[in-house]
């Protein structure tokens, strides 16, 4: 297991070094986003609304919307030396209470707890006592510049902590709409309901429930595969830079009007628009054309 956080658990005067580690993992299966025409995965930029252009990540600074439309900004000298202030490598035990004390709306992420270095030994003693007490610790951590309330407790044979929301994060029940507040209910309605309850009642064992959506999902994926129906995005045309393409359309337009030199001898060529060509026009005095080659002489130096 990859180790995400190292530090120590603290109770009274009990140090214990200890390393922390993600007790679960998302099993969703991700699906990209695909063009439907060439198979090519969309790509989302990062563009500001307002001034129309893309925004590179060191333009972009983190702020609070307090009011509708106005943010206050929060640079990251300021975000940093906040969390230099508040940041601590340790998991405080801070009381100790029973399990069922606890409502499961509370608990939000589990992680695996090991001893560190040298920590053996005091690890087994904590995880003997928690054990033989009956007893879960409450504790605070700050894990990704985030502090977080959490619980200590013993999974198996591993401590194990699991963050909780505070208090003020656990929305109040009663913004729940239509709930009633008390129903008159049938005895016999109750006494069936409570039948069926205690026959669909057994020991709770995890391996019994699976995400049949997700295999599911899992199988569609591998039989498309075995069947060869994997899609390779195509290739794209080489794009056409029309910024570079307009400059020199427009620095050609500039280019024709500006006034021919004349030189000795030869009159001036007439100006021409773009696209359009140009002819000499016939001299009546001229003698007709001939198709014969004339030959070229050059002049010895």
């Amino acid at each position: 297991m990859h180790t995400m956080w190292k530090g120590s658990i603290s109770f009274g005067l009990v140090n214990i070094p200890i390393k922390l580690y993600a007790a679960t993992e998302d099993k969703d299966i991700k699906l990209r986003t695909l063009h439907k025409k060439c198979h090519t995965p969309i790509q989302y930029e990062k563009k500001c609304p307002n001034c129309d252009e893309e925004v590179k990540n060191d333009e972009i600074v983190k702020g609070y919307e307090y009011v509708k439309g106005k943010y206050v900004v929060l640079t990251d000298e300021e975000l940093q030396e906040l969390k230099e202030e508040h940041e601590d490598k340790t998991v405080e035990i801070i009381d100790f209470v029973k399990m069922e004390d606890i409502d499961p709306i509370y608990f939000s992420r589990s992680y695996f707890i090991g001893p560190g270095e040298n920590g053996g030994k005091a690890y087994g003693l904590l995880r003997e006592a928690l054990k033989q007490s009956g007893k879960i610790g409450v504790a605070e951590i700050t894990i990704r510049s985030k502090q977080q309330l959490a619980m200590v407790r013993v999974y198996q044979n591993c401590i194990v902590m699991e963050t909780v929301h505070y208090p003020d994060e656990v929305r109040n029940v009663k913004e729940v709409p239509s709930v009633p507040e008390q129903v008159e209910v049938g005895a016999k309605e109750l006494e069936t309901a409570i039948m069926l309850i205690d026959q669909l009642t057994t020991t709770f064992d995890p391996e019994k429930y699976k995400d049949d959506y997700r295999l599911a999902l899992q199988d569609l994926i591998e039989r498309k595969v075995n069947q060869d129906e994997g899609k390779t995005p195509t290739e794209a045309a080489p794009r056409q830079n029309v910024v570079d393409l307009m400059s020199a359309l427009q620095a050609s337009i500039q280019k024709t009007k500006k006034p021919a030199t004349k030189t000795k001898g030869k009159p001036a060529k007439p100006k021409t628009a773009v696209g359009e060509t140009t002819s000499t026009p016939p001299n009546p005095a001229a003698p007709p054309a001939t198709a014969k080659k004339t030959k070229t002489v050059r002049k010895k130096a």
